[in-house]
């Protein structure tokens, strides 16, 4: 091959070169990838929900051995996980020791689940009563001052009326935690209600002194 037919075949071969990899990135192209290692997404696998002639029930998925059970799931507790004893009947108090640290919680809990209904108070005035008028029950009132706190954990739990259930985004102990600061709420309710009939007692006794009438002086000669 002449020296001009070697150079020709050498810019050829470059042009293709710079063309191949001009294209090699931001061109189109209707075929499917080049796959290096197919095998990562075209291997055989089970997927989910799927069918399966494998298995005698037809389904890919496997079910749990009897007696498993999930972490967590173990729940020997029931008035920790029910509010209800033995007996099946709810538990009168509640079945944890109630500290400050847990009154803390309650309060935080409450703040983001309680408020926005039942108020800071607990007097059932909340957002959606102040906007939408919706009644909402007042923990104050006699029915639920008497209501046993496994009951309250079963209202929480399960829910009642427009309250919604809230055994999913509450954690049985930060559901306790709630009823220990519902009830603090009720404590502190009942306290100023016994303390506002002595404080009214006081002006009347200091308006009674005020308007008695003076002793008058003594006379002498």
């Amino acid at each position: 091959m002449s020296a001009l037919g070697r150079r020709l075949t050498g810019t050829l071969v470059l042009t293709s070169l710079v063309a191949v990899a001009g294209c090699a990135r931001g061109c189109t192209s209707s075929r499917p990838p080049i796959h290096l290692n197919p095998s990562m997404d075209h291997q055989q696998k089970v997927r989910a929900q799927t069918a399966s002639d494998f298995f005698y029930n037809g389904a890919s998925m496997r079910e749990p051995v009897p007696g498993t059970i999930p972490i967590g799931g173990l729940q020997e507790d029931a008035a920790f996980f029910t509010g209800k004893g033995a007996d099946g009947q709810f538990v009168e108090t509640i079945p944890v020791t109630v500290d400050e640290a847990v009154l803390e919680r309650g309060h935080q809990r409450y703040v983001i689940y309680c408020q926005p209904c039942h108020d800071a108070r607990g007097d059932g005035k909340g957002i959606l009563f102040q906007r939408g008028n919706v009644p909402t029950a007042s923990f104050h009132q006699e029915k639920i001052l008497k209501y046993p706190d496994g009951q309250l954990f079963d209202i929480v739990t399960n829910g009642m009326g427009l309250m919604p259930a809230y055994r999913w985004p509450i954690p049985p102990a930060d559901r306790w935690a709630i009823i220990a600061y519902v009830r603090e709420l009720e404590r502190r309710q009942l306290a100023r209600a016994a303390a506002a009939p002595a404080a009214a007692q006081v002006p009347a006794a200091a308006q009674a002194t005020a308007d008695k009438p003076a002793d008058k002086p003594a006379i002498t000669k």
